[in-house]
């Protein structure tokens, strides 16, 4: 990844909700989303998630959520889809051509969407769509 292609984004939240992930290692710091010309790079704390861009099918805006099912890394039941949150605001869902690893080490689990909670939804919808790269 060369800087001058990289378009960063950062996860939204108040004080109080990194002081709640700060034990899962989840801080400013180790939560961003990066997207470039070739690849959406996601890290949040401990957690990974890279693909390429050609392997993003559908990304939309969606939100609100509950707290409950947004705070902190989660694994949807519905559809084995993560989540990666900050606020129960605005966010943005990616779907996949084909499904990442993300939650669990090695490929064994996989997503066949993403969904994040950063500061600018609408620019990383604008970002990732098809007609952006």
């Amino acid at each position: 990844m060369t800087n001058a292609q990289v378009q960063s984004f950062r996860f939204a939240a108040r004080r109080p909700v990194w002081w709640l992930l700060a034990p899962l290692g989840i801080r400013p710091s180790t939560a961003w989303l990066a997207v470039t010309e070739d690849e959406l790079v996601v890290r949040f704390g401990p957690w990974r998630l890279r693909t390429t861009r050609d392997n993003i099918r559908d990304v939309r805006r969606t939100g609100p959520y509950h707290w409950w099912r947004v705070l902190g890394p989660h694994l949807s039941l519905a559809d084995r889809g993560v989540t990666f949150g900050t606020n129960t605001g605005p966010g943005v869902c990616v779907c996949f051509v084909r499904p990442v690893p993300a939650l669990l080490p090695g490929r064994r689990l996989r997503h066949p969407g993403l969904t994040v909670t950063v500061s600018a939804p609408d620019t990383l919808v604008a970002a990732l769509s098809p007609h952006a790269s």
